[in-house]
C-alpha cells in the first residue's frame, strides 16, 4: 500500500520516523481524517479546513498548500485501488535535537481500508458509559488519544461500545465523535464548548434546521436521562442512535424519529457530496 511520507510516494514497509520525532517523544502532533466513497474523498475542503486550523494551532507549518495536497491525496486514493477507504494526514512535531522544542515537521498521508457503519448498525444502535475527562486544546485534533485508550478495558468490563466525557457536570464529546440529545421539546442539541467541532457534526447542524430547534449550548449530565433520543456523530460512524447510557435505556431503545429522519437526509448529502467530486 502506497504511503505519502514528506515530499514523496513510498510502499507503506518504507514508511519510517526517526524516534526523535516529537510524536514519538512527547505525543506531540496532529492529524485529519476523511473517507471516500466510490473512490471520492467526501467533504475534503472541510477537513482541509480543519487540518491546518488544528496545525496552526499547534504552531506546526505545514510546507505543502491546499492546492499541492488535494491532488497528492487524490493520487493516493489512485494507487491505493480501494472503493471505501480512510485518508489520514498527520502532521508530527518534527525531529527534535532536545525531544521538546518543535522542529521542522514530518507530513505523513495514508490510505488504507476501512470500515464504515451501516443500516444494520445504525438500527442496533450502541451502548455508552459517561466518564470525567476533559481533553487538552479541545478544538485541535491531536494525535493524544491517551484517556481514550487506557479507558478501553473499562469499556470491555461494561460491555459499553464507547464513552462520553464531561467535566464539571456538563457533557462534551465522545473520543471519536460529537454528541447531540433530541430534548422533550424537540429541540436538537449539541455541546458548544470544548469539543473538536467535527465535521458530520457541521452538516448535521446544518441539515437538522429543516426539521428541528437547532441549539448549540452546554449540556449538564441529568439532561442525559431525560432526553428521548440521543446520538453520536463522527467520519466513519455517520450518525449512531446512542440506546442506553450507563445501562439506562434511552427512549425506547430504538432509533428515534428525529435521529432517523437526519439519517436519511445525511446519506442523501453523502451521495450528492460524492456526485459532484466524481463527476
Amino acid at each position: 500500500m502506497a504511503v505519502y511520507l514528506n515530499n514523496k510516494f513510498i510502499e507503506d514497509d518504507q514508511a519510517f520516523l526517526h524516534v526523535s520525532d516529537l510524536s514519538i517523544q512527547r505525543g506531540y502532533g496532529i492529524f485529519d481524517f476523511l473517507r471516500t466513497m466510490d473512490g471520492a474523498p467526501l467533504f475534503m475542503d472541510d477537513h482541509l479546513d480543519r487540518f491546518y486550523a488544528s496545525a496552526d494551532a499547534l504552531h506546526l507549518p505545514v510546507k505543502k498548500s491546499r492546492e499541492e495536497l488535494s491532488p497528492i491525496i487524490h493520487e493516493l486514493i489512485k494507487r491505493s485501488s480501494l472503493s471505501e477507504a480512510g485518508i489520514r494526514i498527520t502532521l508530527t512535531g518534527g525531529y527534535s535535537t532536545d525531544s521538546y522544542q518543535i522542529a521542522e515537521p514530518n507530513l505523513v498521508i495514508t490510505c488504507n481500508p476501512v470500515k464504515i457503519s451501516t443500516q444494520n448498525d445504525f438500527e442496533k444502535g450502541v451502548s455508552i458509559i459517561t466518564h470525567e475527562y476533559q481533553r487538552e486544546l479541545p478544538h485541535v485534533k491531536s494525535i493524544n488519544y491517551l484517556m481514550a485508550v487506557w479507558l478501553q478495558p473499562l469499556l470491555k468490563d461494561k460491555q459499553a461500545d464507547d464513552l462520553l466525557y464531561h467535566r464539571n457536570n456538563i457533557i462534551t464529546e465522545f473520543p471519536r465523535s460529537n454528541v447531540f440529545i433530541v430534548t422533550a421539546g424537540n429541540k436538537l442539541v449539541t455541546p458548544a464548548r470544548n469539543v473538536l467541532k467535527g465535521i458530520t457534526r457541521k452538516n448535521i447542524l446544518s441539515l437538522a434546521k429543516e426539521i428541528a430547534q437547532v441549539e448549540e449550548r452546554d449540556i449538564i449530565v441529568e439532561e442525559l436521562s431525560d432526553a428521548p433520543e440521543v446520538f453520536l456523530t463522527a467520519t466513519t460512524k455517520k450518525i449512531m442512535p446512542v440506546i442506553r447510557i450507563n445501562n439506562k435505556m434511552v427512549g425506547n431503545g430504538k432509533p428515534g424519529p428525529v435521529t432517523t429522519k437526519l439519517y436519511k437526509k445525511f446519506l442523501e448529502l453523502e451521495r450528492s457530496a460524492h456526485h459532484l467530486v466524481s463527476r
